[in-house]
């Protein structure tokens, strides 16, 4: 069995690692190929370039890489109509990915958007190009096979991947000891995975931090980074702007992290769902230009960032959009951090609602799912021989 894989977010790179572990267990097999990540490669997959170092956000971030994405493409393309492969598998990063679907099914290769693009955000056109170019749709977020439904398209539901991983990582319990203390209390800092993400948002993350220290010198701020290089630019930045502040960085160490906080101030992503999981309150924060969120405010169909928010139509976890330079919303944003850590109440209540929205959604056995689907689409008697030796 040949898969081609198109992957170009960092979660997405775990959730495909995973994936492929799985499939690879139940077929061994199995050859993965594709676009990807380093978890990718050391889950067992043939990359042919590192799709996660081009992940970006904003319509005019985008502008100076059309090239390179283009020619990405066409690599692609050639190599599924050449090699031919069983399937197409498509993890998210939509703006690139349409191309991939497309050049599949042209080529008579099955298409499988396992995380699909949040279509339900945007025009309705968009749910137009998952009837023409992709054959299966494994959706993950619990509204998301009703919303299909009532526009004709059938999908499977298998849950949000995030929620097995967070389960199958086990924490250091080493650096959980080291940070655990009666006589700090530690906040979360989450500024993103993607560079551009961190060097906007990062900034007015400190500024916060600066703060709130003034209220509360005794509590420490851990910043959980992505990778090394984003992990220099904070260090950097706090060394010229900030060098007396208790901020300690880390990279590798997000769940534990997130873990050791009594409460998270993050960067708006998929991160939500592993601060969800472990029940944990959360302020969202974002950074755009004045002409990405005008735009927007054009196209986009929904009134939360968040994902948790997004589960039940209200804010369980305040997020506060920063446009332009503005800065205006540190107050706000402050206010409430600062309300988490005087007023016990309030903090345990929105423990309690975390909690609550963790037992309802952060279902696990995604992967587990997702990884049947593909085989029974791929070689229904071997994933049935397979279903049964399980």
């Amino acid at each position: 069995m040949h898969i081609f894989f198109s992957v170009g977010e960092p979660s997405g790179d775990q959730h495909a690692a995973h994936l492929i572990r799985e499939l690879r267990r139940r077929c061994p097999d199995v050859r993965c190929v594709g676009f990807g990540g380093e978890a990718m490669r050391a889950a067992g997959c043939e990359i042919h370039f590192r799709l996660t170092d081009l992940a970006i956000m904003g319509i005019f971030v985008v502008f100076p890489l059309l090239w390179k994405f283009w020619k990405l493409a066409q690599q692609a393309r050639r190599y599924i109509e050449q090699q031919r492969p069983d399937a197409v598998i498509l993890i998210d990063y939509s703006g690139f990915n349409w191309f991939i679907a497309k050049y599949a099914k042209r080529a008579g290769v099955r298409v499988i958007y396992y995380v699909p693009p949040q279509v339900w955000a945007w025009s309705e056109y968009r749910v137009e190009r998952i009837r023409r170019w992709v054959d299966d749709v494994l959706c993950v977020l619990p509204f998301e096979p009703e919303w299909y439904a009532q526009r004709g398209i059938k999908v499977d539901y298998v849950g949000h991947p995030f929620f097995d991983e967070v389960t199958e990582h086990q924490l250091d319990e080493a650096f959980l000891d080291d940070w655990s203390s009666t006589k700090y209390r530690n906040v979360a800092i989450l500024p993103g995975s993607r560079d551009s993400e961190v060097r906007h948002n990062f900034p007015l993350m400190v500024e916060t931090i600066r703060r709130l220290h003034e209220r509360h010198p005794q509590v420490r701020f851990l910043v959980a980074c992505y990778k090394e290089s984003q992990r220099r630019f904070c260090s950097m930045y706090l060394m010229t702007h900030a060098s007396r502040l208790p901020v300690h960085l880390f990279v590798g160490k997000t769940p534990e992290v997130i873990e050791s906080g009594e409460f998270c101030l993050m960067v708006s992503g998929s991160i939500s769902l592993e601060v969800l999981a472990r029940g944990k309150p959360a302020a969202v924060m974002y950074w755009a230009t004045w002409a990405t969120y005008l735009i927007a405010r054009l196209v986009v169909n929904v009134k939360y960032a968040s994902l948790p928010n997004l589960f039940v139509d209200r804010e369980v976890m305040p997020e506060f959009l920063f446009v332009g330079g503005r800065k205006k919303l540190l107050t706000p944003l402050t206010e409430v951090l600062h309300g988490w850590l005087s007023v016990t109440d309030r903090l345990a209540a929105a423990r309690e609602e975390m909690s609550d929205l963790r037992d309802r959604f952060a279902q696990t056995g995604a992967t587990r799912q997702a990884a049947e689907l593909v085989l029974q689409r791929l070689a229904p008697a071997e994933a049935t021989t397979i279903a049964k030796a399980a």
